[in-house]
């Protein structure tokens, strides 16, 4: 059996879902958990625990050594604050939150102007439309001297919303922004849990 399936394989029977699977060059295999979605919008999802790393670890270990896979150190954690979009349930799943996404070609003249034509990446909160997806931001023009994150006054007219809309085919990578809000409005993890072997 593929790696990646077993990986899968063992991940589901403990009741997890498989985000992620990265081999590199040292034999470190990163395994990244998360809870499954129930497929309610808008609810606040549990998070994986270091427990539940460990839980995972100690099942793949023997798993792994059963399968006589071979590597040198193994890493599970949980997706952390910006958690890789893979598939359309991940982007039903976080329709609403704030996303960074990268696209494999520029997208061109098509934007009438409104951005640079040789531009890829793009924050934005992410809307589901007839057509697919679409990211909504607003570019704040900088003054000379201004750095990017410098507070807008109230009193000033905010900068046009802008959207662009795609489909997941036309993506490159596909990420949760990772945002932390230290005034405690919303509860976000600051580091991802991890568990592994040395």
């Amino acid at each position: 059996m593929a790696l990646l399936d077993t990986v899968k394989q063992t991940v589901a029977g403990l009741g997890y879902e498989l985000v992620e699977l990265e081999r590199s060059a040292g034999g470190t295999l990163r395994i990244t958990i998360d809870l499954p979605w129930d497929g309610s919008v808008g609810a606040q999802a549990p998070l994986v625990t270091v427990e539940d790393c460990e839980k995972v670890t100690r099942q793949l270990q023997y798993t792994l050594e059963v399968d006589n896979v071979d590597y040198r150190r193994l890493e599970v954690s949980s997706p952390g604050i910006d958690r890789p979009l893979r598939d359309e349930r991940d982007f039903e799943r976080f329709a609403g939150e704030v996303v960074d996404i990268t696209l494999k070609a520029p997208i061109g003249a098509a934007a009438s102007g409104q951005v640079a034509p040789g531009r890829k990446k793009f924050r934005g909160t992410l809307e589901r439309t007839e057509s697919g997806w679409q990211v909504v931001w607003r570019d704040e023009p900088l003054k000379p001297g201004q750095k990017p994150g410098h507070k807008v006054s109230r009193r000033k007219e905010p900068a046009p919303l802008q959207a662009l809309g795609f489909t997941l085919d036309e993506l490159r990578e596909a990420r949760l922004a990772p945002i932390v809000d230290f005034k405690g409005r919303r509860a976000a993890p600051t580091t991802p849990a991890v568990a592994g072997d040395a």
